[in-house]
């Protein structure tokens, strides 16, 4: 397991990280810790979770992930060698998030009151990354298309900077030591990072968006922005919710899958989706690799991703993930991906 570097703030993180959404709901808290050992007995030292954990999120499950991964932490020890990552959620009218049902938002308050609740589940003094988990802006989230040139702002949008000073506070208070986003844009992060530079406070370590085989969007404009300015993508679904495993392929729901269990796998259901995996599958099969590991595999190998955020509901799944650091996409295989994408683009993004 190799190591890299995460943006400007002196942190080596391993170049998979182990995503936990799925403690809680589809990991019970024995699996959830086999999953942790495993993941930490092969040289991960990156864990990444969120207050809005598990998913699909849900008043009962609200914060269970993080409890998981903190009766973990205080029986296994050796925090001062791990990265946790942590994140706050953006605007949301879920009425779960915040006391007395309020619209969740990127406010200060809001803010210090969601970090206290991350790090007492977590049981520990300190987040080493907290993560916006998406704006307070009104943006296209999750697969769901943008918005039009004419309907960008949202009613009483908290400023980037107000936000950003919170998260200094945090800083300075010992209780997170650097900072990022998460499901952000191009022009978010500008300003995130010219709001850092002219107002003295935080600059951004890292973006969490996803990307993958069927899902390249962030090659285009934040990909040159992360590379240029020191932002580590931290990569997430990787296998697009499972769909590049070929397991959904021509409707099929096997029994226990996410898609099966909760019907949320529409950012990935779109036209040309099934004839993309289709296509790579065939390329899996001419090399004689795995797929999954093929897909891993060249997520990680991009030179603007810091770290792969792999998730599993089982051991064995996650020994599959982990194998792909073996795979070596070489200029050959990655000739042949780019041949796929040129024709199969972005079906999911």
């Amino acid at each position: 397991m190799k190591h890299r570097k995460l943006g400007r703030t002196g942190l080596q993180v391993s170049e998979i990280c182990l995503g936990t959404m799925t403690f809680g709901q589809q990991n019970t808290e024995a699996e959830g810790h086999a999953q942790l050992d495993m993941a930490l007995d092969q040289g991960i030292n990156f864990i990444d979770t969120a207050e809005l954990y598990s998913i699909p999120p849900r008043a009962e499950t609200y914060g269970a992930t993080e409890t998981i991964v903190g009766s973990w932490l205080k029986a296994r020890g050796g925090r001062d060698k791990l990265v946790i990552a942590s994140k706050v959620v953006g605007r949301s009218s879920s009425p779960w998030f915040r006391p007395g049902g309020e619209e969740a938002r990127l406010t200060p308050k809001q803010i210090h009151y969601a970090v206290e609740g991350s790090l007492r589940r977590l049981q520990t003094d300190y987040l080493d990354i907290y993560q916006l988990h998406w704006p307070d802006r009104k943006i296209g989230l999750f697969g769901e298309g943008g918005t039009t040139f004419r309907d960008v702002a949202a009613a009483n949008e908290v400023p980037i900077a107000e936000t950003l000073g919170a998260l200094g506070d945090l800083v300075a208070q010992g209780k997170i030591r650097h900072v990022g986003v998460s499901n952000e844009t191009a022009w978010g992060v500008s300003q995130f990072l010219a709001a850092s530079q002219n107002g003295g406070l935080p600059r951004l370590a890292s973006i969490q968006n996803a990307y993958n085989l069927i899902n390249r969007t962030f090659e285009i404009g934040l990909a040159e922005m992360c590379l240029r300015e020191d932002v580590g993508l931290l990569a997430y679904s990787p296998l697009a919710q499972g769909y590049l495993t070929g397991k959904y392929l021509n409707g099929a729901r096997p029994a226990g899958a996410r898609t099966t269990l909760f019907n949320r796998g529409q950012r990935y259901e779109k036209p040309g989706v099934d004839a993309a995996i289709e296509a790579y599958h065939a390329l899996a099969r001419e090399e004689g690799l795995d797929p999954v590991q093929l897909a891993v595999a060249f997520v990680t190998s991009r030179p603007f991703v810091t770290s792969n955020i792999i998730g599993a509901t089982s051991t064995d799944q996650l020994q599959t993930i982990l194998d792909s650091t073996r795979l070596q996409i070489t200029p050959e295989l990655e000739a042949k991906i780019n041949a796929i994408h040129q024709v199969h683009s972005n079906p999911a993004p």
